[in-house]
């Protein structure tokens, strides 16, 4: 697979209006964090005219169901529930969530997001550094309890700066 190119994803959704969130180890990232990922994963406003609008995206970036041999496209109707479309595209692996941590969706994860620039001037929703560790900790898998020390540890860089 060709290296994953995250921030044209990025790109492409925030010039299209999608309305979404960054969460994962994206997020993370995105903080600062020296970890890797090999997804980029976001929860999105699951209302029908964003979802068409990603929808749109999607198609622009050859979207496909990961690990689904028929070479299946998202749908509307995959992209207004709560569930998770972990697609493979041109520029990398995508997983799109409808919720996360507790069935939080797009309108309650709002509040515990911040704005960041990206190259060129578009501004992105990513899931605080606090709410992403509190999500990592409450979902208690191995590779999340593994990175939760880096976490941390960047949080704490990260108001040591302020």
């Amino acid at each position: 697979m060709p290296r994953a190119r995250f921030a044209e994803i990025l790109r492409l959704l925030a010039e299209n209006d999608v309305e979404f969130i960054v969460v994962g180890m994206a997020a993370g990232i995105l903080h600062g964090a020296p970890v890797t990922t090999v997804d980029l994963d976001l929860v999105h406003r699951r209302r029908p005219e964003n979802v068409q609008r990603l929808l749109r995206v999607l198609s622009e970036l050859d979207a496909t169901y990961r690990h689904d041999p028929r070479g299946l496209r998202p749908a509307e109707s995959h992209l207004v529930g709560p569930g998770q479309q972990l697609l493979a595209t041109r520029l990398g692996d995508l997983d799109c969530l409808g919720t996360i941590d507790q069935d939080r969706g797009y309108e309650e994860l709002l509040g515990q997001t911040v704005e960041m620039k990206l190259t060129g001037g578009r501004v992105v929703r990513v899931l605080s550094l606090p709410a992403l560790i509190e999500a990592k900790e409450r979902a208690g898998r191995p590779k999340d309890l593994a990175v939760l020390p880096v976490l941390r540890a960047t949080l704490d860089e990260v108001k040591r700066r302020s």
